[in-house]
């Protein structure tokens, strides 16, 4: 027989739901006003509310911006992992696996530019410069920023994996990786506890790279000195990530 959680008290489900106006409160401060704007005493006055009220929902003002960081990453993730199912449901049943996997990487990679477009102010608080208060990750026993940035980051590592895994492509080995780089790629893969080999993960962090490069010069407006449309230049990005991944001419342009 399955057991069911038991329904929340009034009392938390008041608490639930205070939580929760708070935190789009900030987020709606932050889009309208700028991270600066992002006080207690703030927060507190758009509510009615006191701002030593609120620290019955958040120890500090530290913790509220991890808080909200957390919940726009969530967003962030829905968003990406909602693409790749819908762009999964309509892949060609004639596909082979590697291209399939590869509709859904463009697919991946499409909705993290459009999200970050359409949500400028909260990807900069996000992917821009460490708010203050934001530097250290592991003050906090528990750090949502942690588990919602890796929950992020495993969207796009598992779709890699399954590629690497279905349809292996040319890597480095272990000795042929700079010998800095290949230990903190051993830590990085040991926080992830996965099997996967490291020039695997080399290659994993240069499509990131190369992703998110492409994708904030664009929404910061470094690319405007040149391009008043940069879409064409992230579509060749996609075309740079195919050799790396075994997809020459499969990772390609096409689309928007």
């Amino acid at each position: 027989m399955v057991q069911t959680a038991p329904p929340l008290s009034r009392r938390d489900r008041v608490r639930a739901a205070t939580t929760k106006e708070i935190l789009e409160t900030a987020r709606k401060l932050l889009v309208e006003e700028g991270p600066a704007a992002i006080s207690l005493r703030a927060i507190a006055r758009e509510m009615g509310m006191t701002a030593p009220a609120l620290y019955r929902y958040f120890d500090s003002h530290d913790e509220l911006l991890r808080y909200v960081v957390a919940e726009i990453m969530t967003d962030l993730t829905d968003h990406v992992r909602l693409a790749i199912h819908a762009t999964a449901d309509t892949a060609g049943t004639g596909m082979a696996e590697g291209e399939k996997i590869a509709v859904k990487l463009i697919a991946g990679c499409r909705a993290f530019r459009a999200w970050a477009l359409e949500h400028v102010p909260e990807f900069s608080m996000i992917f821009g410069s460490p708010l203050p208060g934001l530097e250290v990750l592991h003050e906090m026993q528990h750090d949502p920023t942690i588990d919602c940035g890796q929950q992020f980051g495993q969207v796009f590592l598992d779709l890699f994996g399954e590629l690497y895994r279905r349809r292996p492509f040319p890597i480095p080995a272990e000795d042929e990786i700079q010998p800095t780089l290949r230990r903190q790629l051993a830590r990085y893969r040991d926080s992830l506890n996965s099997d996967l080999p490291l020039g695997a993960l080399q290659t994993f962090l240069r499509c990131w790279v190369l992703l998110y490069g492409t994708v904030s010069l664009e929404v910061f407006g470094h690319m405007e000195f040149a391009l008043d449309d940069a879409s064409p230049m992230f579509d060749l990005m996609l075309s740079d990530l195919g050799p790396l991944v075994g997809l020459e001419g499969v990772l390609s342009a096409g689309g928007s």
